[in-house]
């Protein structure tokens, strides 16, 4: 796996985490019982993205640590999760199609 792979897995994993991450420990102004004047009452009351950003960065890391090792140990390939064999080339040299 080269190094921009490797960069694209982890921008992957971070955004899919980040967006799981988000939900957790939500408070809303409605929920706090304080809703600032001209904002909706389901705006966050308590803003922790920085934290949130950093443990999301961290699980990132190891996720991606995770695909790259199992990536170039070769333990998983492509013919193993191809379930209709069109990932395999044609016997005969032909696209196969």
């Amino acid at each position: 796996m080269s190094f921009v792979q490797a960069l694209v897995v982890f921008a992957v994993c971070w955004f899919l985490t980040f967006l799981m991450v988000l939900p957790i420990r939500f408070v809303s102004q409605a929920d706090s019982g304080s809703v600032v004047p001209g904002t909706p009452r389901s705006a966050p009351s308590v803003h922790d993205v920085g934290r949130k950003a950093r443990i999301t960065t961290g699980l990132a890391l190891v996720l991606t640590l995770v695909f790259y090792s199992v990536i170039n140990s070769g333990a998983l390939t492509v013919q193993d999760i191809d379930l209709f064999n069109r990932g395999t080339p044609a016997a005969d040299g032909g696209t196969g199609g």
